[in-house]
């Protein structure tokens, strides 16, 4: 199952490297979210993470890192769930205001999430 952690890693690594690489790939997939309930396959998507992760933990090299990042995929589904498609698609458009600098930040952010999963998978 750490291998399967790994591979997730990999692919948040390769996504955030496009977004720090082309920022409007990320303005593009904000896009996407906010229209209708498109949002709650998002929080969908973190509720799988969030399980898998929880089920690979024990497997894993550092139990408590990868069980602390299922936590963090498991809150953040049910914030995208109790906040609703409206009130996510205001942070959205708020977020595709900003400069690419920050988008490249937050890119950033996500490459290093997934560096550590990696490293501790």
């Amino acid at each position: 199952m750490d291998m399967v952690i790994k591979i997730i890693g990999v692919a948040i690594v390769s996504l955030s490297l496009l977004y720090v690489i082309k920022p409007v790939v990320l303005r593009a997939l904000m896009v996407f979210f906010k229209k209708g309930w498109r949002v709650y396959f998002a929080a969908a998507l973190r509720f799988v993470l969030a399980v898998v992760f929880f089920v690979s933990a024990g497997k894993c090299e550092n139990f408590w890192v990868i069980f602390a990042f299922g936590m963090l995929f498991l809150i953040g589904g049910l914030l995208i769930v109790f906040l609703g498609p409206r009130r996510v698609g205001g942070m959205l458009s708020w977020y595709q205001r900003q400069s690419d600098v920050l988008l490249r930040v937050l890119g950033l952010l996500g490459l290093a999430v997934g560096v550590v999963i990696i490293i501790y998978a």
